[in-house]
């Protein structure tokens, strides 16, 4: 079993309720568990029958004894001390609710405000709604006036209930329900203000059944506080009532205020006995000061410890006043307390203090004023002395100060006017020390009690005197010896300044253009770059001399102080350039300068370099180029030709083809030249006005070009024998075609088209050139080739059935079908074409016609002049 320990705070475990929320309207519904509702009947019960006994009555059911308003009535007046209005006598449900009425008044006179509890519900024994009433007789009259540190009510209690069991372990107040489930609570109250009537070291952590009834018990024998719940009541519900238990503790509450009235009225004696002994104490000083303390700590008890306890002593009186008064109208025994402790008590104790305090005032001003005559003359010694001393605190420390080693010349030049402000201070003070040795004599004559201290502190003064002047005359030399040697430095610092900043500049534009990346195309700029490089290097005998003059500037400073002593901040005020940092860039000049050099001459090896990549590519170019050029322009003049036979042309293509086949290893060359040139990044060649894009493009060109020549001739060949062409006739199409080609690019617009034919004698209205143009250009291109020239002229000169051709090819695309659907046409030919032939082609009217098909045979045969249509 565990033991309780007083020593330590303990947790019980349970998170802080709401108890701090501030008291809501009245809920209808809280009490509908019957737990609570029991625990309510009961508890509410027994306190209203602590009262009620009182008047010699009792109730036995609450929601029944209350019905007629009577004993209700007489419960207010017990507990408020006040009468209420005459009750109505009557047994008639009116009389009843004007008697229930009255003391529901009388509630809300006293401030409190009820909602949802009419005299009607309390009439006809609504349970619910008389424990609410009861409740809220409860909070106003027991716990609405607790108050403890500025809390009051509810919060207040709680607030009590917490500071009165903080030293007792296993006990944790945090709310009116689940924290007092095991009893330690009500045993610690018990204990805390009549520990003879519990041993609370006893008790057992896991025994809240023994703990509650001890406590329940005990309150009941001895603090006169009937018991309002069973132990097994709180036990057997995981929350206990919070109405309930706040009712119980509050008679603890009040039980236990007498208690601490006690308390304070024994604080308050004990006090009053401890001060009047101090102010009995006459014993005179010999010093004006240790009187003075005297009297400021009589001030201090005047001012700081007496007007507490008066509050206190009367506090104590209204309390005892109120308490009795309380006792008595609740028609309980007056409170006395015991032999030497009671009002009567301390009122006479303090009449004593205050007589006491009376005489030891008077003694203390007659002292006061007898050591004021005596002390007048010391005092001003001491003023005197205090002040010169005051005055002279720190000066030979000032004095004997080298703080100038470390100044530099404007912090020495204000310390000289500091010194000398301070020498015109020092003569002033000449008369006081002479004071103040006036003063020192004459005490000696008046035979001053502490006449040692005062010669002895006059000694000290004309010592300190002499040895100030002394000192000061020392500063001062010491000072303007500084000065001289600072304004040296100054100078140096200011040479320094102006021969540094150019130098470092200078550095520094050689140092970018040392680093800096040159780009060159030529061998001529890499030669300029190395001429200027040249003339770079011839300066730096001059720079380096000038470097090292700077640098003994500097050294110059560092002499002057080691030799003297200076330890200032040497920082040259003119200057950020530091003698380190000069050094630094100057052996970074020295390394760039070969690194330039080597650059340069890399550079200049990779011009020549390149220069011989140009000159090798232009010498193959110059050569491929016009070969090119050549070779197109004799493949234009085969192609035109008309003086020999189409073999004749094709040998003389076969043979230019096999030329320009075996001349691809120089194009392969030129490539291999190409590529090492891209390489080298090189991007302009002077020697030549052919890039390898131009040869390429040229070389793929006349590759196409003598395919596609030999391909045309081919079918020439082919559409003459075919067609039985002369070559005289296929030389007058030659000509009339390159005639008419006026862009010459082997092909003829439609304009150029319509003129030859007219030139041929064609009589061409807008349906028949379209007719032509359709043959001639089925896909709408817009131009008319050689080939396409030659067919039509084929056709029309020889004596061939075109309108058979037309119709199978419709038949072609009509699948053999005798008809064609206008959605056959679009698909199969150009849009143009296509809406040409269904604009002009007539319905077809045979066997197995859809809608829609039309009769090609028809339009062909109108169209090459063989129908009507």
């Amino acid at each position: 079993m565990n033991q309780i320990d007083l020593s330590d705070p303990y947790d019980n475990g349970y998170e802080p309720d709401d108890y701090m929320m501030p008291e809501e309207e009245w809920d209808r519904d809280l009490l509908l568990d019957p737990a609570w509702e029991k625990q309510q009947r009961k508890t509410f019960t027994a306190w209203c029958n602590s009262h009620l006994r009182k008047a010699g009555t009792q109730i036995e059911n609450i929601e029944e004894d209350f019905r007629n308003g009577l004993k209700l009535m007489l419960l207010l007046e017990v507990i408020s001390g006040e009468r209420l209005p005459k009750p109505d006598r009557g047994k008639m449900r009116f009389h009843k609710i004007a008697n229930v009425n009255k003391a529901l008044d009388f509630i809300t006179s006293k401030g409190v405000k009820l909602v949802s509890i009419g005299a009607e519900e309390i009439v006809d024994g609504n349970v619910k709604m008389t424990l609410g009433m009861i409740w809220t007789i409860i909070l106003r009259f027991a716990i609405q006036d607790i108050s403890v540190e500025e809390t009051s009510a509810k919060e207040g209690l709680l607030l009590w209930c917490q500071r009165k069991t903080a030293p007792y372990r296993n006990v944790n107040v945090q709310n009116f329900h689940v924290s007092w489930k095991d009893g330690l609570g009500f045993c610690a109250l018990i204990h805390r203000h009549k520990p003879e009537l519990v041993d609370f070291h006893k008790l057992e952590v896991d025994d809240p059944l023994g703990n509650l009834n001890l406590a329940f018990d005990i309150a009941e024998k001895h603090l006169d506080i009937p018991k309002m719940l069973d132990a097994e009541d709180i036990l057997n519900t995981p929350k206990p009532d919070e109405r309930a238990i706040m009712t119980y503790v509050s008679c603890f509450y009040h039980a236990f205020a007498g208690a601490e009235q006690v308390l304070s009225h024994k604080h308050l004696l004990e006090w009053i006995r401890r001060t009047i002994p101090w102010l009995e104490n006459r014993v005179p000083e010999k010093t004006m000061s240790e009187m003075q303390r005297k009297l400021e700590d009589f001030r201090d008890y005047r001012r700081k410890h007496k007007p507490p306890k008066v509050q206190e002593k009367c506090q104590l009186e209204i309390s005892f006043n109120t308490l009795q008064t309380k006792l008595r109208i609740s028609n309980r025994p007056a409170f006395m307390p015991s032999e030497g402790k009671m009002v009567s008590d301390i009122a006479s104790a303090w009449q004593g203090l205050e007589q006491v305090e009376k005489g030891y005032e008077e003694w203390l001003l007659t002292e006061i004023r007898r050591l004021e005559r005596l002390d007048h003359l010391a005092e001003k010694f001491r003023q005197k002395a205090t002040n010169h001393q005051s005055w002279a605190a720190g000066k030979e420390e000032m004095l004997t100060r080298k703080d100038y080693e470390s100044a530099s010349l404007m912090e020495v030049r204000a310390l000289l006017r500091k010194h000398e402000a301070f020498e015109s201070d020092l003569s002033a003070h000449q008369d006081r020390v002479e004071q103040i040795a006036a003063i020192a004599q004459e005490l000696n004559e008046l035979d001053y009690h502490d006449v040692a201290s005062v010669n002895q502190r006059c000694q000290s003064i004309c010592d300190l005197w002499d040895q100030l002047g002394t000192l000061t005359q020392k500063r001062r030399e010491s000072l303007e010896r500084t000065e001289k040697l600072l304004e040296t430095v100054e100078q140096l610092f200011l040479e320094y300044a102006k021969r540094s900043a150019p130098f470092n500049n200078w550095m520094e534009g050689a140092m970018e253009d040392l680093q800096d990346m040159f780009i060159v195309h030529t061998i001529e700029e890499v030669q300029t770059l190395i001429a200027a490089h040249e003339q770079f290097k011839a300066t730096l005998p001059e720079a380096d001399a000038e470097r090292q003059a700077i640098l003994g500037i500097q050294q110059e400073v560092l002499k002057i102080s080691q030799n003297y002593g200076i330890r200032g901040d040497l920082t040259n005020p003119y200057s950020t350039i530091t003698t380190e940092e000069i050094a630094i860039k100057w052996d970074k000049v020295k390394k760039l300068v070969p690194q330039r050099d080597s650059a340069l001459q890399e550079e200049l090896a990779l011009q020549h370099a390149n220069e011989r990549l140009r000159r090798q590519f232009a010498a193959q170019a110059n050569l491929i180029g016009p070969w090119i050029q050549a070779r197109m322009e004799e493949i234009g003049r085969c192609s035109m030709a008309m003086g020999g036979t189409l073999e004749d042309q094709m040998t003389q293509l076969k043979q230019c083809e096999h030329v320009i086949v075996s001349y691809k290893p120089n194009i392969d060359r030129l490539e291999g030249d190409h590529q090492l040139i891209q390489e080298s990044l090189i991007f302009d060649n002077k020697h030549t006005n052919y890039t390898m894009e131009h040869i390429r493009v040229g070389w793929e060109l006349l590759l196409t070009t003598v395919a596609r020549t030999i391909n045309e001739i081919e079918t020439q060949i082919l559409t003459r024998d075919a067609k039985g062409i002369s070559q005289e006739q296929m030389n007058e199409f030659r000509s009339s075609f390159n005639h008419f080609d006026r862009k010459k690019n082997g092909a003829m617009d439609s304009d150029d088209f319509r003129a030859c034919l007219i030139s041929m004698g064609y009589d061409l209205g807008e349906v028949e050139f379209a007719r032509i143009m359709m043959l001639v250009d089925p896909n709408a291109s817009g131009v008319v080739s050689f080939q396409s020239f030659i067919d039509f002229m084929t056709r029309e000169t020889a004596d061939t059935d075109t309108a058979e051709q037309v119709i199978a090819s419709f038949r072609i695309l009509a699948a053999d079908k005798p008809y064609i659907l206008a959605d056959e046409l679009r698909r199969e030919l150009p849009p143009d074409q296509a809406e040409y032939c269904i604009s002009r082609m007539p319905p077809y009217s045979g066997p197995g016609a859809l809608p829609g098909a039309l009769d090609y045979t028809a339009f062909s045969s109108a169209l090459y002049g063989e129908s009507d249509l």
